[in-house]
């Protein structure tokens, strides 16, 4: 009979040795390998023959299916919805992670009773809490609606009540409290895969949109098996910028990947932000050297934010360069662009460059916003209050286009920016304009500026 081939496998991220080890080396996590004994065929041992006497299954060809767009759901709030594509797919299944506390479980309370008042039946599988906990959020947030409880995280249990009541949708709060039949505990990497499986299989079935709440490790990543993100439809991460919360897609096989919704957390829970541009804008200083309005996309939604900057005097020899929120090794390209083609002397200076807000936001068409306003703050001269800039910046010290310019010109436009300092061929026709280099867009600012009486 020929020999079981075991492995052990890291319970943090999945990660499969031969043999135990004391330390992850793909996580890092210490003494987190279990043994697992891969399972046999119902004879016990490998399929004999080439293919096992199987033969193989029907062909479909392509032209003869049809087509039939997936029924979505809303789930009643208008950012979520932004997110997902349009709402909740029937069928389909959404991970949703985030860090503990960050709001994950108070959302999703929101969208059953949302649901539920439009009169569609919920299933909220409690694997964290107790009911009267659950009951005291909801009274917290105002939900009065009737909504469908259950403590029984048995796999099984909840595929079966999916199959028998077809609610419109289940959340499962937690994943990694869910236990499948056989070995290891909840939370383990077999039991998450094997029960996101079948919920998945479940969800297919009864048509039940179902969003399946997911732990994060230290790293940001969900814990558990890689393989679970590969199972679901949809993956979404909840974090925290600020006094807000961001909802970010990672994934989405029914809509666009990269899709950002912006909330704010309150008392009476997340409260969706209909225009983050004003709200990051909200405490910007007017008429401060050094500030400058940008247009930028976060994943697919074009927002506008705030890049500050500050040059002080330093006796020492090398002048400090910080930067926060922004790529340190594209400002360290724009500081040289404007040394080298512009002659600005930043040798005796240390440099800040801030991205307000809180947020990170790796845009190349930052460049531009950052050398006006790294220029504004060594020349002490500040930007106009209507102008808005975004732009690329090359080497030789010109402006290049960047992805989704038309929407960010019209983001500017609709929250009250509509003087634009832009790459060449979008500013035709706009005041302000097209700028070729780093040098035009100064000369543009500054004409506008004195137009307006700034400078």
């Amino acid at each position: 009979m020929a020999r079981v081939q075991t492995k052990y496998v890291c319970q943090s991220c999945g990660y499969q040795a031969s043999g135990p080890l004391g330390r992850c080396p793909n996580c890092q996590a210490w003494n987190s390998f279990e043994e697992e004994t891969p399972a046999l065929s119902s004879k016990g041992k490998a399929l004999g023959g080439a293919y096992g006497g199987i033969t193989g299954g029907k062909l479909t060809a392509l032209s003869t299916v049809g087509r039939r767009e997936e029924p979505r759901l809303s789930s009643g709030i208008l950012e979520l919805d932004r997110v997902l594509g349009g709402g909740l797919v029937a069928g389909g299944v959404t991970l949703i992670g985030g860090e503990p506390g960050i709001g994950k479980s108070t959302l999703l309370l929101q969208v059953a009773d949302q649901l539920s008042k439009a009169g569609h039946s919920v299933l909220y599988v409690a694997g964290e809490e107790s009911l009267e906990q659950i009951r005291l959020r909801a009274d917290r947030l105002g939900v009065t609606s009737e909504i469908q409880l259950t403590r029984d995280t048995r796999a099984e249990h909840v595929a079966a009540l999916m199959q028998e009541h077809k609610p419109a949708l289940c959340i499962v709060d937690s994943i990694q409290t869910v236990q499948i039949e056989g070995d290891g505990a909840a939370g383990g990497v077999a039991q998450v895969r094997e029960a996101t499986s079948l919920l998945t299989r479940a969800a297919k079935e009864s048509g039940t949109a179902t969003v399946l709440v997911g732990h994060v490790t230290k790293e940001g990543t969900v814990a558990g098996p890689k393989v679970m993100e590969h199972i679901v439809d949809t993956t979404v991460f909840l974090e925290t910028v600020g006094q807000y919360r961001l909802l970010r897609s990672v994934k989405n096989r029914f809509g666009q990947a990269g899709e950002l919704g912006v909330f704010e957390m309150r008392g009476e829970g997340l409260i969706a932000v209909d225009n983050p541009s004003a709200a990051f804008l909200a405490e910007r200083p007017v008429g401060v050297p050094g500030s400058v309005v940008a247009a930028t996309l976060d994943g697919h939604r074009p927002m506008l934010l705030e890049v500050q900057a500050l040059a002080a005097r330093t006796p020492y020899p090398n002048p400090r360069r910080v930067v926060v929120g922004l790529d340190p090794r594209r400002v360290d390209v724009v500081l040289a662009v404007l040394e080298r083609r512009l002659d600005l002397n930043l040798g005796g200076l240390d440099i800040y460059v801030n991205l307000a807000g809180g947020l990170k936001v790796p845009d190349p068409g930052l460049d531009l916003a950052v050398a006006l306003a790294v220029y504004s703050a060594v020349v002490g001269k500040a930007l106009p209050g209507d102008v808005a800039v975004f732009g690329e910046v090359g080497l030789a010290g010109e402006v290049r286009a960047v992805q989704g310019q038309a929407r960010r010109a019209e983001e500017a436009r609709r929250t009250g920016y509509p003087r634009l300092v832009v790459p060449p061929g979008l500013g035709e026709g706009r005041t302000g304009g097209g700028v070729k280099s780093v040098e035009d867009a100064l000369g543009v600012v500054w004409q506008a500026a004195r137009s307006a009486g700034g400078v």
